[in-house]
């Protein structure tokens, strides 16, 4: 996620079943109007300080994650409050009730959430939320992946990707370099959005040949 500082101008974010605990990376998005931060490990609602910036936000999906707790009109009412122009919360659209209401049962966020103590460059959070990840199931990261790379070829006006292509990479790979690959994929295409022709004409060159390079490889195995 902490590439996202250097994509000011990005729109869309689809970082859904990624362990993410840490929203400070998003705060200079300033043209971010879609986030998709389902499943992951934001333990703390604190973590929308970081997003109470960002002036065109208006779609964001954050269930499942830790700092839902177990109340959810507490928890939307304390996401309303800070993020008045959402327009839809969790795949929910936000009415003006819900908005008046939030004003007196959420509750203000005025200071970025703690930290807590980083050893060797991986902090306790880190760790648990990754080795959460590896237990995903199978077929919920596929779904999760397919579903939201699909929505970032419409914004591009790509073909979607079918799931049997989708799903027919080596069966011996572990579900964790599955994930991983998936969200290279993902990202790889929300970056594309940022770039120019000149600069899309340089990823086609060297897709090409990447490709030739591996049709080759596959001949000489053959």
């Amino acid at each position: 996620i902490s590439i996202c500082r250097d994509l000011p101008n990005i729109e869309v974010i689809t970082f859904s079943v990624n362990g993410i605990s840490d929203l400070e990376p998003l705060h200079q998005c300033q043209n971010l109007s879609e986030l998709y931060l389902r499943k992951n490990n934001i333990t703390s609602l604190d973590e929308l300080f970081y997003l109470k910036a960002l002036p065109r936000l208006r779609v964001l999906w954050l269930a499942e994650n830790p700092c839902c707790g177990p109340d959810p009109h507490r928890y939307r009412m304390t996401v309303l409050r800070n993020l008045p122009s959402l327009q839809k919360l969790d795949n929910q659209a936000v009415t003006e009730e819900e908005l008046s209401q939030a004003l007196v049962d959420g509750e203000e966020i005025t200071a970025p959430p703690a930290r807590r103590s980083v050893e060797n460059g991986w902090s306790e959070s880190s760790a648990s939320s990754a080795a959460e990840a590896t237990t995903e199931p199978q077929s919920e990261l596929l779904s999760c992946s397919l579903e939201e790379t699909n929505k970032t070829q419409e914004e591009l006006d790509m073909k979607s990707v079918p799931r049997d292509k989708y799903s027919s990479f080596s069966s011996q790979e572990t579900d964790c370099s599955r994930k991983k690959r998936n969200n290279v994929l993902n990202a790889i295409l929300l970056l594309m959005k940022e770039l120019d022709a000149e600069g899309l004409e340089i990823i086609q060159q060297t897709v090409v040949r990447r490709l030739q390079a591996f049709q080759k490889k596959e001949l000489q195995e053959e």
